[in-house]
């Protein structure tokens, strides 16, 4: 393992141990992209968290936005070994552009304006790192999983959204669509500045809901999956955990964020690389 592998490796690990966790049940030989792809991920989605304002933030979206689209590293280690990655496994440039252009909408406070909205972003961030990882995982069988990808996407990205909410509250963000939150009876400003907590969580559990229906639709298309592509959605071995914690009585989405002991995330991936979703 070179040092740009062993950097992408301990920068997913640190940032996000759903992904580090399902790329240990992969190949060894597709490991050292899958990493790629997801450190990649987890650089662009902490742009917000080093930069103060939107600008410094899009001008370094661009920068990736540039290199992937020109196939120019600029002598960046995880720039170079995504490009490595993008070139052995012919991923397509575009879905890395329309990544990075859902990826601005993080580095503003405007408001999810709408449920397709989100599913929208959904679609071009979560479902899109899917599919990138079923093309490196076994190429002909990725068009297959387009539709589980999908929805797996959309459940994993929502529910991802509503256990960062009291960080993104804490920034004055709202990621909770607007159109939710006006027949749950409040307002975003209400929402953010934590008012009227009865109508806040009625939203909540109204994009839980969401989530649930995503994951259930993906889990009826799941079963057909091929093995090669599995571990490209383990990840979704713990989004029903995930939901369950958020719906269960007294816990409070709002300031509190789930976290699953190590032990239950291995568990949860172990059955499913087992034995996938029949």
């Amino acid at each position: 393992m070179d040092a740009a592998e062993a950097q992408a490796v301990e920068a997913v690990r640190s940032a996000d141990r759903d992904r580090y966790l399902s790329v240990l049940y992969a190949p060894a030989d597709k490991r050292p992209a899958l990493n790629a792809l997801y450190a990649f991920n987890a650089e662009i989605a902490s742009i917000r968290d080093r930069v103060r304002q939107p600008l410094p933030g899009e001008i370094r979206l661009q920068w990736w936005r540039d290199a992937i689209l020109n196939d120019q590293s600029q002598g960046h280690p995880l720039a170079g070994k995504l490009l490595r990655t993008i070139r052995t496994y012919e991923l397509p440039r575009k879905a890395f552009d329309d990544y990075l252009e859902a990826r601005v909408f993080d580095l503003y406070d405007d408001p999810m304006p709408s449920w397709a909205d989100l599913e929208g972003y959904c679609g071009e961030t979560a479902s899109a790192l899917i599919q990138l990882a079923c093309l490196i995982l076994d190429r002909e069988a990725a068009p297959s999983a387009s539709d589980a990808a999908g929805h797996a996407g959309c459940a994993q990205g929502i529910a991802g959204l509503i256990r960062l909410l009291p960080l993104h509250r804490g920034r004055g963000q709202c990621y909770v669509p607007k159109d939710l939150l006006s027949a749950a009876g409040t307002t975003v400003e209400d929402f953010i500045a934590g008012r009227d907590r009865p109508a806040a969580l009625r939203a909540v559990a109204a994009m839980t809901a969401l989530a649930a229906d995503h994951l259930a639709k993906f889990e009826a298309r799941a079963a057909a999956l091929p093995p090669s592509l599995r571990p490209a959605f383990l990840p979704l071995a713990v989004t029903r955990a995930y939901l369950a914690r958020i719906a269960r009585p007294g816990f409070n989405p709002l300031t509190e964020s789930v976290a699953l002991s190590g032990l239950k995330l291995h568990w949860l991936m172990f059955r499913r690389a087992g034995r996938g979703w029949g």
